[in-house]
């Protein structure tokens, strides 16, 4: 039986212009005698009455008497609405058979294929749905493929199949990079880094101005794939598409490169001033920093190109200008854009905002009962009150007080193990050791695959030099669920390092601070280099760090230790 099964993308779905079926469904009576005319009615009949399987066996029976493609198309929609995926690609082959250049027919045959998991039989269907199209909509379809096999089981499979359908695709001009970038994706999809790596090149050198290669490499660095970077390096210029450059800088932003992604954004707004969406994230960068004077600026550039405008982003950057007016104690101005924002899905925002308002005068009982009149109705509204409340109380360091109150929530929802987590962490903040193992201990229970569990618990026990061979292990089976987390990469940098293996905590650290320019992995990495004497190299890390991270705990407490 079929489980479900989803229409293909709308931008996939060209009409067949060909077929009748393209048309609104009109039963053409050029063939219609009493006979059929009969079947479709007892077919209709037996489908309102609720027999999907005698309405689906009249209606194609009158399909193959009449040639109506648009009956073809009637009788499999009754199929795939009972979920009979088995009579439903019967009908799609019956009517391809009967129309075997109807681009409608042949569309049917595939996504049903792929939506019963038989991928292999759907090779040939796959490359006629890009045969029987225009020329000049072939690209747009090939650019769709990922989109119809997202949902397939195997994907290496996916991935082998839409390679071998593209094979006449490959080497031409008008589709050649679109076929390789389609082949990348399917490969990423199938977790194939490496060979996605080299379909990049292969579609630059049939168009060497394509933007969908650049898109897939910016996907590769996204997921860690450091080797993509001087490919996007090679093409991005100031006159490349402003959207590629903006996905470039959330990358680097996500891979915590703020200073590369600074840099890229300012270039950005230079060449292209009128392309509001880049100051509204060099803006929300420059708060990240620190840099109120700089934040302002781009934020008020932004709500100047979007005023006439109903775009719910503005309430982000009033948001940020009422946290910058706060930070310099101007009360009014900070309540004055606030005010500003009426989107209902705000609110919550603009609630939490007046909380930190209230917190950073002192008055944090204010602040937190503010917070507890959010609305608490459905699930994802207590997870935003909860968050907030924490946040607010590990911004002013008081940890007890967050350990209190996650606890206090784990207990309502115990079955919740990333609540537990959290209260594992909180507990470890405060110095309860026994506790956040005993809590990690039975997360791992309850889900052996949680890998957070197994590193949260391998880097404490490391941090701590306690048990280092334990935490290892812990930390090195964090790594088979999660071989390419720059994080628990550092963690296992880190337990070498506490175990006197300096040389290969360096190459290990080193590899995660190239993935991810985290201010954590920075401050180990430099503490190793720092240990072997290279101390100028130690610096620089640091003094990076310290430039997108200033109030970072971990470096701040590290360069203390260290004098």
């Amino acid at each position: 039986m079929l489980t479900g099964i989803s229409l293909l993308p709308a931008y996939a779905q060209v009409p067949d212009k060909d077929s009748s079926a393209a048309k609104p469904e009109v039963i053409s009576n050029s063939n219609l005698n009493a006979d059929t005319a009969l079947l479709i009615m007892l077919g209709e009949l037996q489908a309102a009455q609720g027999d999907p399987g005698a309405a689906y066996s009249l209606l194609l029976d009158a399909a193959r008497k009449t040639g109506d493609q648009s009956l073809y198309k009637r009788a499999i929609d009754v199929a795939l609405n009972s979920r009979n995926g088995t009579a439903a690609l019967d009908g799609a082959k019956a009517w391809k058979k009967a129309f075997p250049l109807s681009r409608d027919a042949n569309r049917y045959v595939l996504q049903i294929l792929v939506a019963l998991n038989q991928l292999a039989e759907s090779l040939m269907p796959l490359r006629s749905y890009v045969q029987l199209a225009p020329e000049a909509e072939q690209v747009l379809l090939i650019n769709g493929l990922p989109q119809i096999f997202a949902q397939a089981k195997d994907q290496e499979l996916a991935a082998a199949v839409v390679e071998q359908a593209l094979v006449p695709f490959v080497d031409k001009p008008a589709t050649g990079a679109a076929s390789w970038t389609t082949i990348g994706r399917m490969r990423v999809a199938a977790k194939k880094l490496p060979g996605a790596l080299e379909t990049i090149d292969k579609a630059f050198a049939i168009d060497p101005k394509a933007i969908e290669p650049g898109f897939l490499a910016l996907e590769l660095l996204s997921l860690g794939m450091t080797e993509a970077e001087p490919v996007l390096k090679r093409i991005l210029t100031p006159d490349s598409p402003p959207t590629m450059r903006l996905t470039y800088a959330r990358v680097l932003i996500d891979a915590q490169r703020l200073l590369d992604a600074s840099e890229l954004l300012q270039s950005l707004n230079k060449s292209h001033p009128v392309f509001s969406e880049a100051w509204l994230v060099q803006g929300a960068l420059w708060v990240e920093l620190g840099k109120d004077t700089e934040a302002q600026q781009s934020l008020l550039r932004y709500i100047e190109l979007e005023k006439n405008k109903e775009d719910a982003r503005l309430s982000q950057a009033y948001l940020m200008l009422s946290k910058i007016a706060n930070n310099q104690k101007k009360t009014a101005e900070a309540e004055s854009w606030l005010n500003k924002i009426d989107d209902p899905e705000s609110l919550a925002q603009v609630q939490i905002q007046r909380a930190n308002m209230l917190a950073s005068r002192g008055e944090m009982a204010k602040a937190r009962a503010l917070l507890a009149d959010l609305p608490q109705n459905t699930p994802q509204e207590k997870r935003v009150r909860l968050q907030a409340e924490l946040q607010l109380l590990r911004d002013y360091k008081m940890y007890e007080a967050a350990y209190q109150v996650l606890t206090k929530a784990s207990k309502a929802e115990p079955e919740d193990l990333d609540l537990r987590y959290e209260v594992a962490m909180a507990a470890e903040k405060i110095n309860r050791i026994d506790e956040m193992e005993k809590l990690l201990r039975s997360i791992i229970e309850a889900n052996p695959e949680f890998q957070h569990a197994y590193n949260a618990l391998g880097y404490a026990l490391a941090d701590r030099n306690m048990r280092l061979p334990e935490a290892r292990a812990l930390i090195v089976k964090a790594l088979e669920f999660a071989p390419e987390d720059p994080m628990i990469t550092d963690s296992l940098g880190w337990v070498e390092f506490r175990m006197g293996n300096k040389q290969a905590a360096l190459a290990i650290l080193q590899r995660a601070y190239d993935t991810k320019n985290d201010p954590e992995i920075a401050t180990h990495l430099g503490e190793v280099h720092w240990s072997l004497g290279l101390k100028d190299k130690a610096m620089k890390i640091w003094r990076d760090a310290l430039k997108s991270n200033p109030k970072n705990d971990l470096l701040q407490e590290t360069l203390k230790r260290l004098k």
